[in-house]
């Protein structure tokens, strides 16, 4: 499968794929390097999450890794820092064209994601006639394509964003609910502990309604029992590690073969 960059920028084949209910299998990265996300996007995973709110990256930063990542099958996504229509304007032109919002509360949050993402008069991204997302100005049809294959995916932190799932997802636009389960769960009170009972029963309320709404749902699991938990449970969207916890996880046990 090939997924879109600013060097092969229509369809987005990954979101009709996300829309039409397919099983896409990410990667967190957060190292913010080149060379692993050049790795990352070898691995062949179908999306790569860039991160930008929990990791030391910015816009500088992500355009290397979205060149490592231009002959990959793997669909970039990015993670800015908020809601933040300028961030996500300048991330748009770096060449992203998935995102995954955070912390979005309510439909009008979720509108404003949205409309960050579309040029004028279905939003409000500014005009830069030659970046990099249309090729500095080679994509003949870049304007008037552009906003249809934008894909964005709202992260779902809180115990106010959980009542508001179903409003959230009915927003035009809106095109996966991501929860966030570690937020989820400090939201809850039971900070480091994303499987207690009731942070379960809330994720599971999530899928419910959006799943009403007709819209897919996604989760970061790094665990596999968990993974596996939240697939049956509905979820299409699913990372299973990232290249922060691989590399740490692997050094560690190398380390323990010879010095424990």
């Amino acid at each position: 499968m090939t997924y879109p960059t600013p060097y092969r920028p229509f369809p987005n084949q990954f979101k009709i794929d996300l829309l039409a209910g397919k099983r896409l299998i990410g990667c967190w990265a957060s190292l913010a390097s080149p060379i692993t996300a050049e790795v990352l996007g070898v691995a062949g995973f179908d999306w790569i999450l860039l991160d930008g709110e929990h990791s030391p990256n910015d816009v500088i930063t992500f355009v290397p890794q979205l060149m490592a990542l231009k002959d990959s099958v793997s669909a970039p996504f990015v993670r800015p820092t908020s809601n933040n229509a300028i961030e996500i304007k300048r991330l748009l032109d770096a060449g992203f064209y998935n995102f995954l919002v955070p912390f979005v509360e309510s439909a009008d949050e979720a509108r404003q994601a949205v409309a960050a993402t579309r040029y004028p008069p279905e939003g409000m991204r500014g005009v830069s006639v030659a970046q990099r997302s249309n090729r500095y100005g080679t994509v003949a049809n870049y304007f008037q394509e552009a906003n249809q294959h934008m894909c964005v995916a709202v992260q779902i932190e809180s115990r106010q964003a959980v009542a508001a799932t179903a409003e959230i997802a009915a927003v035009p636009g809106v095109d996966c609910i991501f929860v966030g389960p570690s937020d989820l769960a400090a939201g809850y009170g039971h900070l480091g502990n994303a499987n207690h009972p009731e942070v379960q029963e809330a994720i599971a309320s999530v899928f419910a309604q959006a799943k009403a709404q007709g819209k897919p749902t996604g989760i970061l699991a790094p665990v596999e029992a968990d993974a596996r938990r939240y697939m049956d449970m509905g979820a299409t969207f699913v990372a299973v590690g990232s290249d922060l916890g691989v590399f740490r996880n692997a050094t560690q046990a190398l380390r323990d073969r010879y010095l424990s």
